[in-house]
This record gives C-alpha cells, structure tokens and sequence, in this order.
C-alpha cells in the first residue's frame, strides 16, 4: 500500500527532530547528497557486449550469467535505459563507457582507430540529459588479447597496438571533458596475468611501466581528464600472477600522480577497501571507486545495502572525502532485470551515502578524543537504529523519483512495453 504524501512528510519531521536532538544537520546532509555523482556503468545494460560486432569471446577473466529477456542490442536501446534508469534515482548522474561502445556503423574500427568522433551521439545525448560520461579502454574480447596479455605482451608490436589503444582513449576522454565542462575520468584495467606460477615475474611489470609510460606520455588539462589506473588481486586464467597488481598500480599511481581505483571487488573477500582509502588518499591526486559486491570474490553482484558499503560510505564521509573520490558502480548482472539492477545498485549506494551523513561524527569524534571508547562504541550501535529511511523518502520526493516500494512498479510496466518487444 502506499503512503501518502503527507504521511512521509510527518515522518520525516519526525526522523529530523530525532536526528537533531543529537546534533546532526540534516538539511545540511540532503545538501551534500544533492551535490554527489554517482557514473553508472554502461555494461550493465548489455551484458558488456559493446557495438563492435567482432564476435570475439568476452575474455580477461570476465563472465557475464544469466539469460533474462531485453538486452540493450544497439546504442539507442542502451541509451533508453539508461536514461530510464536514472529517471528513478535520485540526484544528477554520470554514464561510464567502454570504448567499445562507440557507433562504428560496420565500418570495422579497429582498437587503435577509435576516436572522439565514434561517440559523437553519445556526447550529444548526455548533453540534453545534462549529465557528464566516464570513459574506459577496453583490453579485451580481442584476438590480440586472446594470450592474456596486452600491455605486458612479450611482442613489441602487440604491445604497441594497445600503447596506441590507450593513447585514443586518453584522446576520447579530453573531447568529453571539454564537451561537457567537467573533467572525464578515464580508467585503465588490464587483464595481464598467468593462470599458472610464472617463471618471470619482473618482466611484464618492466613491460607494462615502460608501455603506461608510452599511452600518458601526452598532458591533457586535468580540467578536461584525469587518469585512473585499475589493479587487481586476480582472474579466470590469471589465479597465479596479475602484472597490474594493488602493490604495483600503487606506486606507479603515487610516482606518476595518476587516480586509483579501488574496486570492491578486486581484492581479498577478507579486504574491505574502505579500510585503504585514508592510507593512500595523502600520497594520490585522487581516487575512483568501483563498487560491486562479490559473492564470490569478484562475482560483480548487484550492490545492496550492506555492511560493507555502509562502512565504505563512512570513510567517505567521516574524512570528507566526497568531494575528492569519484564514484563508480561495476556489476554486470544478466540473471534480472537490466534497468533494475542499474536501479537497486545506485540507489543502495546513495543510501549508504545519507546513513553516513547522518551519523553524529561530532559526537563520536568528541567521544573518542576523551578517551570514551565505551561510549563511542554505544553511540556507533545507537545510530544503526535511527530513522534514515524517512529521511530517504523525503530525499525522492524532493528530487521528484518514485520512493521506494513504488519505482518498481515503473521498471515493470518499461519491461513489458519496451524490453520484452526486443525478445
């Protein structure tokens, strides 16, 4: 049953005098949640297919599951439920692309030709959206990285393809920013790694500097794009050794001023990325989050509220860091509903968000410089309790989306008119 509009307003003074009463600014809160961007990530929408009609497999330690009815088969489908995704979050958003998304029209671009000019719809669609785009390399679902390596290939001329393949994609990042007034970041990731115990680990490391070195060799205005570089702990076919470690993107981040991304997904399931940000926050320009949610490891789940993102939305908050690491999401999930999925994750986040702005940090940090670890503990526990989710409500309505309970229902009746025709 719904509620009515009036009834969520109650609440919501309700939730606000009880927030208050300890301290917590909540119009201040909404307003910082108003200001923050999360970049959906394009792949969701398709099953990270991409338009360039190679047929080559997925590949790179990727797999996408599931078979539900209405994937986005060409760019103005994907475009459509995109936007109908972000029709039902809250706040002003971002749309993440991979390069091989771009609209080659059968022309047959190879990796190394992709330019500015492939993205020009999707440049003019996210304009009238009045929102900005992300951009990705993609190193994979390439004969050229059917051997699991691209940028640490031992082939000269393998490794030069994709050198070059960076380079445009630098190239496509800068006429977004400077399209859109805002800089795009543009991440790297590679899959290069051994399934089994290498004989050499220290030569695809020296490779793959020498090639990162190559592609961010030009300067771009980091008012038009900034750099981001993506580790990870391992893959399907690289489970012994991944050259683009945490340890190694780490210090090529921090030696050559570049973003990292922490993806939640590319570590340890004993790892909680939120406990890293504030350890390498001081030593980096900055930072992009990737957030997915492993079942299994890297499993890229749909995000949902949890502990684990409510801690990572803690550390954003609690050290202010909002205004200084981007926010990504990184799932592809085929077994539901596409639009739902970018839906759920963003939305999950975001309310991880509010909890976290909500929290009464003054008090806590009060506590904890008086030495009241006691205190500290039972006021951490306290807050789990208070009423954010009114708080939410009053977020959707304000900003004019389907609270929850109610958005489905819209996401329903968009499956059967659109994504269901496509079967």
């Amino acid at each position: 049953m719904r509620r009515s509009s009036k009834n969520r307003g109650t609440a919501f003074a309700l939730a606000k005098a009880r927030y208050e009463a300890m301290g917590v600014d909540v119009d201040g809160a909404l307003a910082i949640l108003d200001a923050i961007s999360i970049s959906l990530q394009c792949w969701q929408g398709d099953d990270v297919r991409g338009f360039e009609e190679r047929g080559a497999p997925l590949g790179g330690g990727l797999a996408v599951t599931g078979s539900y009815p209405g994937r986005a088969r060409n760019p103005e489908e994907l475009r459509g439920d995109v936007q109908k995704a972000l029709s039902m979050v809250p706040g002003i958003h971002r749309l993440a692309l991979h390069a091989s998304y771009g609209e080659f029209n059968g022309r047959g671009v190879d990796r190394d030709e992709v330019a500015p000019e492939h993205f020009t719809n999707w440049v003019s669609w996210a304009r009238g959206l009045g929102i900005a785009l992300d951009f990705n390399s993609t190193y994979f679902a390439h004969p050229l990285a059917e051997s699991g390596f691209t940028l640490a290939h031992p082939d000269p001329r393998i490794r030069e393809f994709w050198i070059e393949h960076g380079r445009r994609s630098r190239e496509i990042g800068a006429a977004f920013g400077r399209s859109q007034g805002t800089p795009c970041v543009t991440n790297l990731w590679i899959p290069d790694g051994w399934k089994d115990v290498p004989a050499d680990r220290r030569g695809p490391r020296e490779r793959l500097v020498e090639s990162l070195d190559a592609i961010f060799k030009k300067r771009f205005p980091e008012a038009t794009n900034r750099d981001s570089v993506e580790p990870k702990l391992f893959g399907l076919g690289s489970e012994s050794y991944v050259a683009g470690s945490y340890d190694f993107y780490l210090g090529y981040a921090v030696s050559r001023r570049k973003m990292l991304c922490l993806d939640t997904g590319h570590f340890h399931p004993t790892e909680n990325i939120a406990y890293k940000l504030s350890a390498v926050m001081p030593w980096l320009p900055g930072v992009l989050l990737h957030v997915s949610r492993g079942v299994r490891w890297d499993s890229d789940h749909v995000v949902t509220y949890q502990d684990s993102l409510v801690e990572l939305a803690q550390e954003l908050a609690r050290n202010d860091y909002l205004g200084t690491v981007r926010l990504g999401l990184d799932y592809f999930d085929a077994s539901i509903n596409r639009v739902a999925a970018w839906v759920i994750g963003a939305r999950a986040f975001l309310k991880a968000i509010l909890t976290a702005l909500l929290e009464p940090a003054g008090e806590l940090r009060r506590l904890e410089l008086a030495g009241d670890l006691t205190g500290r503990l039972a006021l951490l526990e306290e807050a789990k309790q208070l009423p954010w989710g009114a708080v939410w409500e009053h977020h959707c309505e304000r900003r004019g989306v389907p609270p929850d309970r109610e958005w489905l229902r819209d996401v329903k009746r968009y499956e059967e008119s659109v994504l269901l025709q496509r079967a």
